[in-house]
């Protein structure tokens, strides 16, 4: 953004496009890991409304560490090596990617009240506006867009 001021051109500064902001952590996958994946989102979350000046309530509080929970979950159990945990956000949303190792694409089941786990994905689902799943060289990409305003 400009303003002229009696002929003259003054930037302002604000015309420089921001970068979201982008944190990521690697997990092994031994114990303890999920709290850590789950303490590193809330942090996350907390740097997001300083920087950003988000407008994130306790709601998206409880439900982005869902969706970090779940996500890291199904990489904590179903790929045989390290994780990772990649958050990006503005003051509009947060992006949560995860990659592992298995090749192997998550599995959406049927809704179904009488199954005893395997609800992850049907959760994040729920949660995030949009999902998506991508294999990449190393295994595979699990993506969940979540708005910070409903």
């Amino acid at each position: 953004m400009t303003e002229h001021l009696g002929g003259a051109v003054i930037p302002t500064g604000f015309d420089v496009p921001v970068e979201p902001l982008r944190r990521a952590a690697h997990y092994t996958g031994e114990s303890g890991c999920i709290a850590e994946a789950r303490a590193f989102a809330a942090q996350f979350l907390r740097e997001l409304r300083t920087e950003w000046c988000a407008p994130a309530d306790s709601r998206a509080d409880g439900e982005l560490l869902l969706v970090v929970s779940e996500l890291v979950t199904n990489a904590d159990r179903h790929s045989n090596g390290p994780y990772i945990l990649e958050l990006e956000g503005t003051d509009a949303s947060v992006t949560v990617s995860v990659y592992d190792s298995s090749t192997a694409v998550p599995r959406r089941y049927p809704k179904d009240p009488r199954r005893v786990g395997r609800h992850g994905l049907e959760i994040v689902h729920a949660l995030a506006s949009e999902v998506t799943v991508e294999r990449v060289p190393v295994g595979k990409r699990v993506r969940a867009r979540f708005d910070l305003s409903r």
